[in-house]
């Protein structure tokens, strides 16, 4: 008889371990790739590697901006920068993510925007190449563009 509950009490263990760990399984992502690599060159803070990443919730998704090379030349106080990132969709159109997200900037320091805010659809495939994205700090406007594709390929959203 003590084996017999010891055998269940083991079985009962094994199943909430199991089903513990489906809870705490992280969700499947719904855009591929997360991230991507580009090569950008702004009016002003310079040009070089930049990544993004990319959410996504059903049609709401976001993208953020972020490059340790790609730097402020004066300092930017937190959600002060207006940015919209123009997105090229394969087939033809845009996509626009937009917002006035971003960490507070010091002088001479890494650019991030975002999450910036869009809406996609089931089977969006979106590329930085060929769009933009426009800050505007101070009433300033500057712009930066990717050199080449996006690596390792474009954002298709689920």
């Amino acid at each position: 008889m003590r084996g017999k509950r010891l055998g269940i009490a083991a079985a009962l263990a094994a199943g909430t371990l199991a089903a513990t760990g489906l809870a705490f399984a992280p969700a499947a992502a719904a855009v591929v790739p997360q991230t991507a690599t580009i090569n950008a060159t702004c009016s002003i803070g310079g040009s070089g590697a930049a990544t993004l990443t990319a959410t996504q919730n059903g049609t709401a998704a976001t993208i953020t901006l972020s490059s340790t090379e790609i730097t402020a030349p004066i300092s930017v106080a937190e959600d002060s920068v207006s940015s919209t990132l123009t997105m090229v969709k394969t087939g033809g159109g845009t996509t626009v993510f937009s917002g006035t997200k971003n960490p507070a900037i010091p002088a001479g320091g890494g650019v991030t925007v975002g999450p910036l805010d869009g809406t996609v659809a089931s089977g969006d495939s979106l590329e930085a190449f060929g769009g933009s994205l426009e800050m505007v700090v101070f009433g300033i406007t500057i712009t930066c563009t990717a050199g080449a594709p996006q690596s390792p390929g474009p954002f298709v959203f689920d």
